[in-house]
């Protein structure tokens, strides 16, 4: 068989996306997937595979998608850093990039379909100017539009910068740099269908502007896709539907509507779940033998009854099952300084949502390095979301965090980035760690909220305080309406989640959870408006009423941390052979030292409890890379017992004599007499002579710092008339 009937079917489709060439081949590659293609974007490179089951899994109530998006460190030139030398579990990177594909594309999907269905993405080659994230999902769209999977697309992605004030579509990786913005924008031909944003206290119009550039951008993209789909694209085969029978639906909503209204209509989710449940064992009661071996299908129609009685509330009589109005947001509380020994804590309650965020400060060494396929290399603001399963009610062991706790601890750390002062303004790495203790909606804002009050409880001094607010809406054809603080239940049966965090000023983070396929210009509009006129509330109301401003001193249990600049080229002596001198100080003064480059310079970071031995190491590193200053004071160490005097190192390697005449303010017979081996004493540099070597004087400080009075010393006493004599006594 010859090359061109192995690869008859093999087709190249080219175009522009801002301005480099994006082209995308088919038909060569993975030729079992139900739909594949390779994605070419500039000299980024990224293979997407779709594939999906015969049959539908027996059991579940949901289309079972799975996302992968992988990171090959091949593709940057890189060998992977564990012991393995093999790439591990996916990045945390590659983690969100794979939730920012499932949630434009999941609701294009059929909602009755449950056939398993897998998408794969594989980062083969990486062009810093060509995001490979934009071409996993562009490569996705394309993947399943041209397979044979039900699916009510395309879509296409693109990445929104904002550098000195003008919009950017798709920034390279200088403008990304000092873009203001990182926005991804996912458009279907009508509407947005995903928002995932972080920005530096952008103003609402401006990320609107910048939502619909994106939108725009798309388009052309969308019609790309949609020609290659007409050439190329496999019919869509059929799948048995699960969803239930009509007339099954109408029996089991007209015998319970009466009752689950009633037990829907509380603000507290434990009294409506303990409501609902004998409701449950009626209807099972009654409709198990009408309809047997189908108890999916009759909890598929209690979930529909529920749903359409929220729904009915909401856009017909404008109620809330909870009783609040549409702008109106739960019971607030908050609290600081819950935890004594910890470096600073609070917690921030909502309703019956309630998270506890912790704030560890480390030195900078403690930073988190990261071994990816990105520019970035280190992390000195961590955050970690736990979501165990008591906050719900539910008695499922811990197995650590999942898709989802990673990515609302990503959200949130995204959120209050913008507010985190530099290394340069506050040398710590921070770590903060929400616990979730009650969810009933949106427990990533809380989280931002309950983070806020944590870094102002640990004295960090935060550029300005940061809360989080979710926006949700219900659709019916052309009525639409949009309500703030959504609760658990209407999360579970409305059609969006549209989260937003910022400060007074501005937005910081944006991420919008749709179920539909996609929002109007109008609906963004309406949730940034409302938003930002909920999060100044919850923050004048509640977070700065509880702590106004960062804390001025940093909790006793934290450490403290000092900085210097030393020249570069000092580096090397500070540090010592096999970092011999670097141990000793830190040994000595029971501290931390980080020590980093930069050009001519470099930092210097001395973290310990003790202020004063953070001072005195300080001292110690400035003395190596300055040397000893004359007329200085410094605390040393003998080391070396003479005749004449004794040998003191006031820093590791670093060591002057300090002659007998010279050791106390009276005469001196022997050394010995005042100091030995191991005393520390201070002394002051009185000399030091054109060979480095240093004259040191203890008679100076007691004298000069002590105020003690001489006496007559060698140096004081009448000197006999010279007789040259040399040192053997010889003339």
């Amino acid at each position: 068989m010859n090359k061109a009937m192995v690869f008859d079917k093999y087709r190249k489709f080219e175009t522009e996306f801002a301005g480099r060439p994006l082209v995308v081949e088919t038909g060569k590659m993975t030729q079992l997937a139900n739909g594949a293609c390779l994605v070419r974007y500039g000299e980024t490179v990224v293979h997407v595979a779709c594939t999906a089951s015969e049959k539908p899994r027996e059991g579940v109530d949901f289309f079972p998608l799975s996302v992968d998006y992988e990171e090959k460190m091949y593709s940057v030139g890189k060998i992977p850093g564990s012991y393995l030398k093999r790439e591990g579990r996916p990045s945390e990177k590659a983690i969100l990039t794979s939730r920012v594909i499932d949630r434009p594309i999941r609701p294009l999907f059929p909602k009755d379909m449950r056939n398993d269905c897998s998408i794969v993405c594989t980062v083969m080659s990486v062009d810093p100017d060509c995001q490979p994230e934009i071409a996993a999902m562009i490569g996705t769209s394309i993947a399943i539009s041209i397979s044979d999977v039900p699916w009510n697309g395309p879509v296409s992605s693109c990445s929104v910068g904002l550098v000195d004030g003008e919009i950017v579509i798709n920034p390279t990786l200088e403008q990304r740099a000092v873009s203001d913005m990182a926005t991804t924008v996912a458009s279907t031909s009508e509407r947005i269908a995903m928002i995932e944003a972080g920005a530096n206290c952008v103003d609402d119009d401006t990320m609107y502007k910048a939502i619909m550039a994106g939108h725009e951008a798309n388009q052309p993209i969308i019609q790309f896709i949609k020609n290659i789909q007409e050439e190329i694209g496999k019919p869509k085969f059929d799948y048995p539907s699960n969803e239930p029978d009509h007339d099954m639906f109408e029996a089991i909503y007209n015998f319970a509507e009466a009752d689950v209204k009633v037990a829907m209509d509380t603000d507290d989710k434990n009294i409506r779940d303990e409501r609902l449940l004998p409701i449950y064992d009626a209807v099972h009661e009654k409709f198990d033998e009408i309809y047997p071996e189908q108890e999916a299908k009759i909890d598929e129609c209690m979930y529909k009854t529920q749903k359409t009685i929220v729904r009915r509330w909401l856009l017909d009589e404008q109620k809330r099952v909870d009783g609040r109005g549409m702008d109106d947001i739960r019971p607030l509380a908050s609290e600081v300084g819950i935890l004594p020994r910890v470096h600073g804590s609070g917690m921030f309650t909502r309703g019956q949502t309630q998270v506890l965020t912790v704030a560890t400060l480390g030195s900078v060494s403690e930073q988190q390095y990261l071994d990816g396929i990105d520019e970035e290399e280190t992390k000195r603001y961590i955050h970690h979301y736990n979501f165990p399963s008591y906050s719900v009610g539910e008695t499922k062991p811990s197995r650590g965090p999942g898709r989802r706790e990673i990515g609302h601890g990503a959200l949130a750390e995204r959120a209050l980035k913008p507010v985190i002062p530099s290394v340069e303004e506050f040398p710590y790495t921070l770590r903060l760690v929400s616990e979730i203790l009650s969810s009933n909606g949106s427990t990533s804002q809380g989280s931002i909220c309950g983070s806020t009050l944590a870094l102002m409880d640990a004295g960090v001094p935060i550029k300005a305080p940061v809360a989080g607010i979710s926006c949700g809406l219900i659709t019916e054809g052309e009525r639409w309406m949009t309500m703030v603080d959504i609760q658990g239940v209407e999360d579970f049966f409305g059609d969006m989640d549209f989260k937003v965090a910022g400060t007074k000023d501005g937005i910081t983070a944006i991420q919008m959870d749709l179920k539909i396929s996609g929002l109007l210009p109008e609906m963004v509009k309406e949730a940034l408006a409302k938003t930002h006129k909920a999060r100044n509330y919850i923050l004048d109301e509640v977070m700065l009423k509880a702590i106004p401003e960062p804390r001025h001193e940093l909790s006793k249990y934290a450490p403290k941390m000092f900085t210097a600049q030393i020249p570069a080229d000092k580096i090397s002596e500070v540090i010592g052979k096999s970092g011999k001198v670097i141990k000793e100080i830190q040994a000595e003064c029971e501290v931390k030292i980080d020590i980093t480059e930069e050009g001519e310079s470099a930092n210097v970071f001395v973290a310990g409890i003790d202020t004063e031995k953070c001072k005195k190491a300080l001292s110690i590193i400035e003395m190596i890379a300055n040397g000893p200053e004359i007329g200085a004071i410094y605390i040393g160490k003998v080391t070396r017992i003479m005749d004449f005097g004794a040998f003191i190192e006031i820093a590791p390697g670093m060591e002057g004599l300090c002659h007998i005449s010279k050791l106390d303010v009276k005469r001196t017979e022997k050394v010995t007499d005042v100091v030995n081996v191991g005393d520390v004493i201070r002394v002051k540099v009185e000399e030091i002579d054109d060979k480095g070597r240093l004259n040191l004087s203890r008679r100076a400080v007691l004298i000069e710092v002590d105020g003690l009075t001489p006496e007559n010393t060698f140096e004081d006493r009448p000197r006999r008339p010279h007789n040259n004599h040399n040192r053997n006594g010889r003339r």
